[in-house]
């Protein structure tokens, strides 16, 4: 009997072992699938801010596709320096909303809508914006009340803005004379793009320097993808270590909303 007893032991262990050796492998390759689904064709971002406003809000949980402007080195975790400029490159279209880092520091990521293509000529007068010397069409749909984003709600004005070619989206103003509202021409250089928030007061981007905190022109490589879907999204104040805040505030107005 305790010859037979002592038999089965070591199979067992082996037994376990070679449990233990799936369960890894099966981690390993469902790690190995993520990965490459998140480089070559989906990663998911959380908006933290109110730059995007009032399309996309604090707290949207957004799909953006890698494939849609090829790759380069930004579209793999940590910016390796792989390789220089992009493959399998496609130019974004105006009026797209790309997810780029941020050029002053590389590995930053920022969410604009692509308003300038290189050799496009950019510029804002008494806060309308002007592109190529055309005034960029825009027609007021009413006043709001929104998150000012330092922490208290104001009025805005909200604008249908239509870009050359007939790509629509709508555009917060906070109003006349703001800092943002009256620039200098902007020249887009080539293999570069300039992005500007839909909340246009509240939006540092290629409007401003680097060198005063701002985004400046964005090099095609910077490119990480398109914004495609809010998949999900909850209002400020949710958090991962409150799961009561996972029902509570979440806005389900907002699921699986396509963007334009």
């Amino acid at each position: 009997m305790s010859e037979n007893v002592q038999a089965a032991q070591p199979e067992g262990k082996s037994s376990a072992v070679s449990e233990i050796v799936e369960i890894v492998k099966t981690v390993i390759y469902a790690l190995l699938i993520a990965l490459v689904l998140r480089v070559l064709f989906f990663q998911p971002f959380t908006i933290p801010s109110a730059s995007m406003e009032p399309n996309l809000y604090e707290g949207d949980y957004i799909i953006v596709s890698k494939f849609s402007y090829g790759y380069s080195k930004h579209s793999v975790p940590f910016s390796p320096p792989v390789f220089e400029g992009r493959v399998l490159g496609r130019a974004p279209a105006r009026g797209d909303i790309v997810v780029f880092k941020l050029p002053r520091d590389g590995h930053t990521d920022y969410v604009k809508r692509v308003i300038g293509l290189p050799g496009d000529r950019i510029q804002m007068r008494d806060g309308l914006l002007y592109l190529n010397g055309e005034q960029v069409r825009r027609q007021a749909e009413g006043t709001f009340r929104e998150q000012s984003g330092y922490g208290f709600e104001r009025d805005v004005t909200r604008f249908r803005e239509t870009l050359p070619g007939g790509r629509t989206y709508m555009t917060n103003d906070f109003g006349p004379e703001h800092d943002l509202d009256d620039t200098e021409i902007y020249v887009v250089p080539e293999g570069h793009y300039f992005m500007m928030g839909d909340n246009r007061d509240n939006s540092s981007d290629s409007r401003v320097i680097p060198e005063a905190g701002g985004v400046g022109y964005v090099p095609a490589e910077n490119l990480v993808g398109k914004a495609q879907i809010i998949l999900l999204s909850w209002k400020p104040g949710a958090s991962i270590f409150k799961p009561w805040t996972w029902v509570l505030d979440a806005q389900p107005s907002r699921f699986f909303h396509l963007l334009k």
